[in-house]
């Protein structure tokens, strides 16, 4: 199985066109937010077209760019993983998207206790532990959630739930500048960075083996 997960697109539907080859030799393509910049249900309409023209299964959790009702057009759209589990050809994909307060105000911003109280009312919907965990959010103390100023600004409470459930990968963005791989506990984490900026992550899936790997056009 060939999964392409894209993150922080922020509405640059050229920079989707840019991985065109690659989405349709996928199997299944993730976004892990920010899809749109600031924008509602037409920005992320026109985003998600642009995918899914290419790959029909997609799926994504929001980012701390996007309104909340880019989360009711995915839900419309069958299409959001966020606070939920999907099971695709046996792969279970659970979500969570938003990001912590940022420096400057952005309309989907959670505390730290909120993440927490999130990912528990996740975790106890899930009937076994995930195979593949998307967030917007890093989690704390990884090369993908260090900042400018080598300051970690990730989400502890996503560390815990990574090192609590040990899923196979963490696919996370929101941090441009932290593009790269890292591990907390057993499970892979990969953040390839704004999609602007050419970086995605490649999935695969070989029997019960599952690697990632960040790749870039």
């Amino acid at each position: 199985m060939n999964i392409v997960v894209l993150t922080d697109i922020h509405g640059h539907t050229d920079a989707v066109t840019r991985v065109f080859p690659q989405l349709e030799s996928a199997d299944l393509v993730i976004a892990t937010g920010d899809i749109t910049h600031f924008g509602g249900k037409k920005e992320a309409g026109e985003v998600v077209r642009a995918i899914t023209a290419r790959c029909s299964r997609f799926y994504a959790v929001i980012g701390n760019c996007d309104y909340p009702e880019v989360k009711t057009f995915l839900e419309d759209e069958n299409k959001s993983l966020d606070g939920r589990y999907i099971t695709v050809d046996g792969l279970l994909i659970a979500g969570l998207g938003g990001s912590l307060p940022c420096p400057a105000k952005t309309p989907n911003e959670y505390t730290e206790s909120e993440f927490t109280e999130r990912l528990e009312a996740l975790r106890k919907t899930l009937p076994s532990a995930c195979d593949l965990f998307v967030s917007h959010e890093p989690p704390l103390d990884t090369v993908c959630d260090l900042a400018r100023g080598n300051i970690h600004v990730g989400s502890g409470s996503v560390r815990r739930f990574l090192l609590e459930t040990s899923p196979a990968v963490n696919l996370c963005g929101h941090i441009h500048e932290a593009a790269g791989i890292d591990r907390v506990g057993t499970t892979i984490v990969a953040n390839p960075g704004p999609l602007a900026a050419g970086g995605f992550t490649r999935v695969f899936r070989d029997g019960r083996s599952i690697t990632a790997r960040i790749e870039h056009v």
